[in-house]
Order: structure tokens, then C-alpha cells, then sequence
């Protein structure tokens, strides 16, 4: 009997295909017939050898199916496909599920949507089984393919759009449930794939037209959703690649200005990743932000705000509250510093970063400056900077994110890692090129990074001060306090507030309002009401005012009489010796700050740098309220009556003289002070009277308070580099001591002298000054001249030197001379020698 007859015989088919043809009813609307298809389930079950024939005869069928469109019968061998899955888990089930997913597969490129749907749906049960033993051979690529061009759909219909990328998405969701925890399935995450995935997640999450919809009909919502679930799955080494399609794909379609979808959609990768995982995303997006250096300000700016906001849900777990200091710049007040942020990138590497497009953006803001002067591109110029203060203002920001959330002892490094950025003038900068932009370009970097240090210095609570403002901070950080600036000073003076103030006492020093706006700079009628939290200095502290003080000191008294100084410089200064008063001062401490408001005051009144009225008023409204703010803080009573008496004269007789009148904007100022009116000004010996008790050395406070004369006076903002060294090189020879000095006889009457430098002050400061005049107004060939005599009488001292130690001593069995080719020998008696006088006893 030829083979081909059983085909059409009935009874004698295998078993299998009569059990499969009897699933399908006469007419597909009566759907599924569950008696035979609970035989074919028993028979599956019993015999799971046959799964694969069972699979692919449903396969021939349903392929012949879609090709006459019998759409019903489709439906119903789809639905008994996904029974069969459900029920039978054995081994064998591996080609069973090859010929599933070829039919998926037909149904997927078949163009109809409901079949499309109907494939997806069963593709989702059977990601959603799990299997016993991982697959070697089977691959997801074209389901990937195919579910992402799903989730593109443009169909003309708008509910068919919407269920044909809901179906995409619902398969994107399923692909990566079924692979993420299968080992060998881990090409999922390979570029190729996350390609595809990752952007049709977020093209669906942008496209947001079915907003009414709910839960899962949502194209949107449920691409976010497929989209956390994804963040939420990838692993260590699979970070990079989930996150660069994202910024591919902002980058596409133009979505960093504006950048509401770019935050949104990192607030969804921080909030879903592993903690221990954020690092990445950060190094990802400032990898980005290098790689569009050159790109207009707002997509910079849209980068800046994105890393941003990463930075802050990164440091989440550790964010106190919100504050906004007198910049307007909103920061975040660590609690504690989270353990994880921190282990990809180095923090300089990233703060490097960030001061690099800083500088980058003030170089695209001046711009060239022939270009700038030109009246056609006025407008655009002056767009241009606006646009690049949002991209500067966001980067300052980002800075104070970053360094609010790290350990202090981090934060001391990045403190000093920017301060050693800020160019100063007549100083060598290695970091910064400032000759290309001018005046103007460096004092603009000057203020964005010590707008920086602000931002980082803000909320820092450093155990010791010498931890906080350490020698290499704070000698460059009060040198920029010497600048003729007017906003840099303020900004120094904001940087020592934050490190200085530990117990956040400011917000109380500004606590009094005199009309609509705070004023620090006032006469406090009680500071005991102001709770001003302080305690005991300790003796790290006590060696830093040692140490340091007299530095704070000199630029304070060096601060207070610059002819720019508006009211917030005074207020500022205020500021810093009631910090000082709360926070490192023991009684030492008290009469240096008494000597210094006395010296202030002094100078005020004699006026020889001929400083404006209003510049001496401030400086007298000035020590007026640190001196009552002093008093209280003692408590000593007649401190306090002599305070108050002096205020209260002033009030009658001299209201200028107070901060409440002076900084007024119609206050009249008198065209000089008078000296003899002695009631309206602070005595010396009146404060020596009453601080006459124990623990206070009045002796001292009558000592006049003469501010240190170092190399940098002035030098710093006046001076150029060449200026510089020249001095230098003056100083250098100058201390180069002669003979006669050498052979100078030590006496009681010269210790004495060295001693007692009292006098001594005045002349070293004049000699200075004279060698600075010197070398501004001499002409070249002079100066030129001097330093040439000086190196040549230097060059003569080491030859003297050379010959001493290079010559041999003189020996008693004398000296080798050659006389006509013969060796003869001159003996040198004993009593005609030199020795050293050590070497004589």
C-alpha cells in the first residue's frame, strides 16, 4: 500500500494530529472545544515525547491559516498553544517551544493588528513561565526587532496605534523578563539590543497623546514601567549600556532644551537602579557633557540640570533640608554622606570636570572682543551671556551638590582642589590661561569659583578650625580678600562665614529686619535673646588664633577701609568678628579683637589714606556694633555702661556714626569728624578700666594694634608677576649678611635688642616701601644695573667659597713643585701655618 493513502484515511493518522484536528470546530465562531482539548492536554502530558510533533502540526496549520485568512482558526490554535505551554513543563518542551515561537513569529510579521496583538499576548504568558533548564540555542533578536517597530507604530487609527504599541511594549517587557535571569541570554544587553529597546520604551514615554487612558492602556505609563523594570534588572557591567541609549536618544530628538523629559527620565534611572550603581549614571551624563562642550548654552545648561538632579537623588538617603544662602543659589545640608557614591569616579576627576565647562562657558560668554564691540551683534551678545549665566549657575549648583554630599575630609581636598583654581593677579596660575581673556574674563572666573567654594563650603562642620581653613586655603583665600573688588571680597568673606560658623549662628546675627530687608549690621539691644548656641574653644582652636590670627586680623583691618565697600562689605565684616567672638575666642583672643575695633577706629579718625566720609562712617558704625556685640558677649557691666554711653551720645549728637543711620539712603554725612569730641568715639583706658579682672591681660590692650606687614601687601591685585620677582630678588640679596655682620659680637645688650622688636615694625615697613618705589619708577637700565651688581657680588661670594673648600690645606711635609722636570718638595714650618680657630686649643 503506497505511503501517501494513510494521509487520507482518517483512522489511520497518528494519534496526535486526530487529537489536534478534533480541537478546531466546524465553524471558528464556536471557538476551542475543550472536551478534545482536554485529550490533547492527557496526551501531551503522558507522552511528552510527542510535544514536538504536536507543536509543529499546530504550526503547519496555523501557517496555513494566516495565508487564507482564517483568522478564527488562528485564534483558536493560539489559544490552545498557550494550554499546552501552561501545562507541560518537562525537558521536552524545549522543541515544543521552537515551534511556538515560530508561529509568534507569524503572526507578528503577518501586518494585521489584532494578529500582532494576539501573538504578543501569547508571547507575554510564556515569558512569564519559568523554565527548568536555560536554552543553549534559542534567540530573541527578531522578537526585539519586531516589538520595537510595534512600539514606532503610526497607524492611521488612533485606538489601533495605541493597541499595537501597548502590544510592543507588553513584548519588550516580556523579552526581558525571559531573558535578564537567563545566564546565557545575557546578549540582551549588548548595544545592539539596547539600542532598540531603550528607545522605544522612551518614545512612548514621550508621546504621551492617550493621557486619559489607565494602567496598562496606557502607551506611556506602561513604558515606564517596562522601562523600571529594565533599570531595575541590570547589573553592574550592563550600567553603561542602558544608559547611553537614553542620552542618544535626548540627543536625537533635541529634548535637552527643554530638558523637562531628560530630568524626568533620569528621576526614573536613579530612582530605579541600585544605589550602589549611581556613580555610573553620573559618569555617563558628564561624559556627555564633555562631549558637547561646543554646543549651544540651553542644551549645555539641560545637561548641567540633568547631572543635577541625578547628583541629588544619588545623595537622597543623606539630604537634611533645603536652604538658600545670599547668592540665591539653593543647596542641600548633608545629614551623612552616602557610602556608595563615590566608588566609580574620583571626586577631583569630577570636580576637574565641572570647573573645566565653567571656565569654558565664561571663554564662549566674553567671546571675541572685536566681535562684541560690533552694534549688529549687540543683541545676540547680550543673549548669549544670559543664556550662559543659566549654563554657570547651573554648573555652581551642581558643585554645591556634589561637594554638600561628601565626608569632610573630601570636601578639604575639593575646597583646595578649587581654590587652587582661582586665578590671582601677579601670581603664576598653571590651571588657568587668563592672559587670552583679559581683566574682565578672570575677575569673571575669579566669582564663579569662589561662588563655587561657597556652594561647597556650605553646611561644612569641620571639628578643628586648622582642619577648615589649613595654611595652603587660607594664605591664596585672604590674598583674593585684598582685591580691588568690592563682590570678590564679599564672596571670601561668605567662604570664612561658612567654615567659621559651626553652630549656625549667621541665621541669627540676621534675624532683625529694618524695613523690607534683613540688616546684620545693627546695634543689637539684647544679644542674649538671639540663643546664640556656643561652647567652650578648644585647644586645637586656641593654637590656630595663635597661629593664624593675626592673618584674619590684618585683612579684616585691611577689608574695612577699601573705598568701594557698599553695606553688604561692612555687614560682611561684622559678620566675621561675631563669628570669631562665638566661635574661637578665649580672652587672648577677646583683647586682640578690642586692640583691632580701637585700631579700626583710629583709623577712621586720622584718615591719612584720605578714604571717603561714608567709608569712615561705616568703619564707625562698624566697630560700634561689634563692640556691643562684645560687651554682651562678656557681660561685664561696665564694659557695657561704656559701650552704651557711647552709642547713646552718638544717637543725640552724632547718628552717622551708627549703622541704622549711615547706610540709610538719604543719611547726611559731615564733611569731617571731630577728634576732640572724645565722648562720641571708644577709650582705651575707659575699656582697660573696666576689663580690670582677673583672666584679662589689660597690659595688652594698651599696646596699639599694627596689622603685619607681609609680601603680599597689596601685591597681589597691584603688582604684576615681573614686579614680583624683581622684589623678590631684592628682598633675597638684601638678606645676604656682610662680614661686619657676621663678626658682630654677641652681647646681652644685642639680645636685648632683637628682643624688643617694639619700633622696629614702622621701619621694616618703610624700608619695604622704599624698595616697592624703587623698583616702580626706576628706570629699566638702572634696575638693570642693580641686579646685575647684586648677582655679580653673589657670584663673587661662592667663588670665595669654592676656593676655601676646593684648596687644600697647607701640610707640614710641604708642597710639590715641578722645576725643570724635576720634583722638589718646600717644607712649610709648623709655627707659619693657619688652622681654624676650632681647630686651636
Amino acid at each position: 500500500m503506497p505511503t501517501g493513502v494513510c494521509g487520507c484515511c482518517g483512522p489511520l493518522r497518528p494519534r496526535y494530529k486526530r487529537l489536534v484536528d478534533n480541537i478546531f470546530p466546524e465553524d471558528p465562531k464556536d471557538g476551542l472545544v475543550k472536551s478534545d482539548m482536554e485529550k490533547l492536554t492527557f496526551y501531551a502530558v503522558s507522552a511528552p515525547e510527542k510535544l514536538d510533533r504536536i507543536g509543529a502540526y499546530l504550526a503547519e496549520r496555523l501557517s496555513r491559516d494566516v495565508v487564507r485568512h482564517r483568522y478564527g482558526y488562528v485564534v483558536i490554535a493560539m489559544e490552545a498553544l498557550d494550554q499546552l505551554l501552561m501545562a507541560c513543563h518537562s525537558q521536552s518542551i524545549k522543541p515544543f517551544v521552537e515551534s511556538f515561537l515560530h508561529m509568534v513569529a507569524k503572526l507578528l510579521e503577518s501586518g494585521e493588528p489584532d494578529l500582532q496583538v494576539l501573538g504578543t499576548n501569547s508571547f507575554v504568558k510564556f515569558a512569564n513561565i519559568e523554565e527548568d533548564t536555560p536554552s543553549y540555542h534559542r534567540r530573541y533578536d527578531f522578537f526585539v526587532s519586531q516589538f520595537s517597530a510595534m512600539c514606532h507604530s503610526t497607524h492611521e487609527d488612533p485606538e489601533t496605534r495605541s493597541r499595537i504599541r501597548v502590544a510592543g511594549i507588553k513584548g519588550l517587557q516580556g523579552v526581558v523578563r525571559k531573558t535578564v535571569n537567563d545566564e546565557l541570554q545575557a546578549i540582551i544587553w549588548e548595544p545592539q539590543h539596547m539600542d532598540k529597546l531603550i528607545p522605544s520604551m522612551l518614545f512612548n514615554m514621550q508621546d504621551n497623546e492617550d493621557s486619559e487612558r489607565a494602567g496598562e492602556e496606557n502607551p506611556a505609563s506602561l513604558a515606564e514601567s517596562c522601562f523600571r523594570e529594565l533599570l531595575g534588572r541590570a547589573a553592574y557591567g550592563n550600567m553603561n549600556n542602558a544608559v547611553h541609549p537614553v542620552l542618544v536618544h535626548l540627543d536625537n530628538h533635541r529634548l535637552w532644551d527643554p530638558n523637562d523629559f531628560a530630568v524626568s527620565c533620569f528621576r526614573i534611572i536613579m530612582y530605579s537602579i541600585q544605589a550602589q550603581h549611581s556613580h555610573h549614571v553620573i559618569q555617563q551624563v558628564l561624559s556627555h557633557l564633555d562631549t558637547h562642550s561646543k554646543n549651544t548654552p540651553r542644551v549645555r545648561a539641560g545637561i548641567v540640570q540633568v547631572l543635577l538632579e541625578t547628583v541629588a537623588i544619588a545623595a537622597k538617603g543623606s539630604i537634611g533640608h533645603v536652604a538658600h544662602n545670599q547668592n540665591n543659589y539653593t543647596f542641600i545640608s548633608p545629614i551623612s554622606s552616602p557610602p556608595n557614591l563615590w566608588l566609580g569616579p574620583t571626586v577631583l576627576e569630577v570636580f576637574n570636570t565641572l570647573l573645566k565647562h565653567l571656565r569654558m562657558s565664561v571663554d564662549f560668554e566674553l567671546g571675541d572682543g572685536s566681535r562684541r564691540n560690533s552694534a549688529s551683534s549687540l543683541s545676540s551678545t547680550r543673549t548669549k551671556e544670559s543664556e550662559e549665566r543659566i549654563v554657570q549657575n547651573a554648573i555652581i549648583q551642581t558643585i554645591g551638590f556634589f561637594g554638600g554630599n561628601l565626608p569632610d575630609y573630601q570636601r578639604a581636598e575639593v575646597m583646595m582642589f578649587i581654590m587652587g583654581k582661582v586665578p590671582v593677579y601677579g601670581t603664576p596660575c598653571h590651571t588657568l590661561d587668563t592672559v587670552k581673556i583679559g581683566h574682565q574674563g578672570t575677575k569673571r572666573i575669579q566669582t564663579m569659583l569662589l561662588s563655587s567654594l561657597i556652594m561647597v563650603t556650605s553646611g561644612f562642620k569641620c571639628k578643628t578650625m586648622c582642619a577648615g581653613l589649613p595654611a595652603a586655603f587660607l594664605e591664596p583665600l585672604c590674598s583674593i580678600s585684598l582685591m580691588e573688588d568690592s563682590e570678590l571680597r564679599q564672596l571670601v568673606l561668605e567662604i570664612l562665614h561658612n567654615i567659621i560658623d559651626r553652630h549656625d549662628n549667621r541665621a541669627k546675627l540676621r534675624g532683625i529686619r529694618y524695613g523690607c530687608k534683613l540688616n546684620t549690621l545693627k546695634i543689637i539691644p539684647n544679644v542674649a535673646a538671639l540663643k546664640i548656641k556656643r561652647e567652650k574653644i578648644s585647644k586645637q582652636d586656641v593654637v590656630f588664633m595663635k597661629k593664624h590670627g593675626q592673618q584674619l586680623y590684618r585683612h579684616i583691618y585691611l577689608g574695612c577701609k577699601e573705598e568701594d565697600n557698599v553695606q553688604k562689605n561692612f555687614e560682611l565684616l561684622f559678620t566675621a568678628l561675631a563669628l570669631i567672638t562665638i566661635e574661637l575666642a578665649n580672652e587672648e583672643v577677646m583683647i586682640d579683637l578690642m586692640r583691632l575695633s580701637i585700631a579700626l577706629q583710629d583709623m577712621a579718625l586720622a584718615n591719612e589714606e584720605n578714604m571717603p566720609m561714608f567709608i569712615r562712617c561705616g568703619i564707625m558704625a562698624l566697630v560700634a556694633a561689634y563692640l556691643n556685640f562684645l560687651s554682651q558677649m562678656i557681660a561685664n557691666p561696665p564694659f557695657c555702661q561704656h559701650v552704651s554711653k557711647v552709642i547713646e551720645m552718638r544717637n543725640l549728637d552724632a547718628p552717622y556714626l551708627l549703622p541704622e543711620h549711615v547706610f540709610r539712603e538719604k543719611c547726611v554725612l559731615p564733611e569731617s569728624l571731630d577728634r576732640d569730641d572724645v565722648g562720641l568715639y571708644f577709650q582705651t583706658a575707659d575699656l582697660a578700666e573696666a576689663l580690670s579682672v582677673p583672666g584679662y591681660n589689660v597690659e595688652r590692650l594698651a599696646v596699639p594694634y599694627i596689622p603685619q606687614v607681609t609680601d603680599e601687601d597689596r601685591l597681589p591685585r597691584r603688582k604684576s608677576f615681573v614686579d614680583t620677582i624683581s622684589l623678590q630678588v631684592d628682598i633675597l640679596s638684601n638678606s645676604l649678611p656682610d662680614q661686619s655682620q657676621l663678626a658682630e659680637e654677641i652681647t646681652f645688650e644685642t639680645l636685648k635688642k632683637a628682643i624688643d622688636t617694639t619700633g622696629l615694625e614702622e621701619q621694616e615697613r618703610e624700608r619695604r616701601r622704599q624698595v616697592m618705589e624703587k623698583f616702580q619708577k626706576a628706570p629699566f637700565e638702572e634696575i638693570a644695573a642693580h641686579c646685575e651688581s647684586k648677582a655679580n657680588m653673589l657670584h663673587d661670594r661662592l667663588a670665595q667659597i669654592f676656593e676655601l673648600t676646593i684648596r687644600p690645606p697647607p701640610s707640614p711635609s710641604g708642597t710639590v713643585t715641578v722645576t725643570s722636570g724635576h720634583a722638589q718638595y718646600q717644607s712649610v714650618p709648623v709655627y707659619e701655618m693657619k688652622f681654624p680657630d676650632l681647630c686651636v686649643y
